[in-house]
């Protein structure tokens, strides 16, 4: 039986440790190219297709596709789900929410294993969807002292502040970006700026802070400058070649002639304890992500399991059966 998962279904099955705790199991277990190969990009005129595709050590294959019309700026996101013994399609998902949520629940992941030890002070730089989620998903893994957001418009940050006034969160807006972070331990990037300049500058982040960066996946967007690339003692990459050659944060440090190579690991190995992360507390520390199938396969899977066992998502009306070969 194929089980339908649309967005609301999504939403009610997930849950921000199960979602960390996923993603520890996923990424200390095998997560080698040949089971996540990098991701295919079809263009069009004024479209895209991005595809992810992965098969889990929990027994899941699948992958997730973006589809883009630029013209009309709308986006559709989708989430097959195989079992790996039998081949069979086991669930359809709306993949909107997935992706914001691995995202943020990665991140989260990465900050728990990255931030300085004690309560920490946050700076959001952004307000929108992936900016609430990021600050959700870390409020999940480590204690929260105080939080800053900025982003370009005064109504977003009253807006942002105002959708965690019935939380535990004391939440702040900051008048601009570099008194935002001028007290942060743990810096979270989630927005680009409209002319894709830089929005946080290495120049403003305190010895011993954590930058998380999640908006530059493409060669033309920026959202750290060279200098925090080259200050950071570690960069810590979801995909690295991806990060490294693909991002416009990377490439402008590599232009530079900032060394990225020599001091990025994978997250794979700080999550298994295959490199000990921070060494000092006065090292700036830098998790770049740009999306992997081992986060969308993981959380997918985990809310899969949640629907089924609280009897929610709709069977699919036909059979996709498996064919011989």
């Amino acid at each position: 039986m194929t089980l339908l998962l649309d967005d609301q279904t999504v939403r009610d099955s997930f849950g921000w440790t199960q979602a960390i705790e996923a993603l520890r199991v996923a990424y200390a277990g095998d997560v080698a190219e040949s089971r996540y190969p990098e991701r295919s990009m079809a263009r069009g005129d004024a479209s895209w297709l991005r595809t992810l595709t992965g098969i889990s050590a929990g027994g899941f294959m699948g992958a997730k596709h973006i589809a883009a019309a630029m013209t009309t700026r709308q986006v559709s996101y989708l989430i097959p789900l195989f079992d790996e013994r039998t081949a069979e399609l086991v669930a359809l998902m709306d993949g909107q929410s997935i992706t914001g949520f691995r995202t943020a629940a990665t991140s989260a992941l990465a900050a728990q294993l990255m931030a300085s030890s004690g309560d920490l002070d946050v700076a959001v730089i952004g307000s929108g969807f992936e900016a609430g989620k990021h600050l959700r998903a870390i409020a999940a893994a480590r204690t929260l002292n105080t939080v800053t957001v900025w982003s370009p418009r005064e109504q977003s940050r009253s807006r942002f502040v105002a959708e965690f006034a019935d939380s535990d969160l004391p939440v702040y807006a900051a008048r601009d970006a570099e008194s935002a972070v001028a007290t942060a331990n743990l810096v979270i990037c989630a927005a680009r700026s409209r002319d894709e300049s830089p929005t946080v500058r290495g120049a403003w982040i305190q010895p011993g802070t954590t930058v998380v960066s999640v908006g530059s996946t493409l060669p033309e967007q920026h959202e750290v400058d060279v200098e925090l690339m080259d200050r950071a003692e570690l960069i810590v990459a979801d995909m690295v070649d991806e990060v490294l050659h693909d991002t416009g944060d990377a490439q402008a440090a590599t232009a530079a002639g900032v060394d990225l190579r020599s001091k990025t690991i994978p997250l794979a190995d700080l999550v298994a304890e295959r490199h000990p992360g921070r060494t000092a507390g006065d090292q700036i520390l830098l998790y770049k992500s740009v999306g992997s199938a081992v986060q969308d396969i993981a959380v997918a899977a985990m809310c899969l399991a949640e629907a089924r066992r609280r009897g929610l998502g709709v069977p699919l009306p036909i059979s996709i059966p498996t064919v011989k070969k």
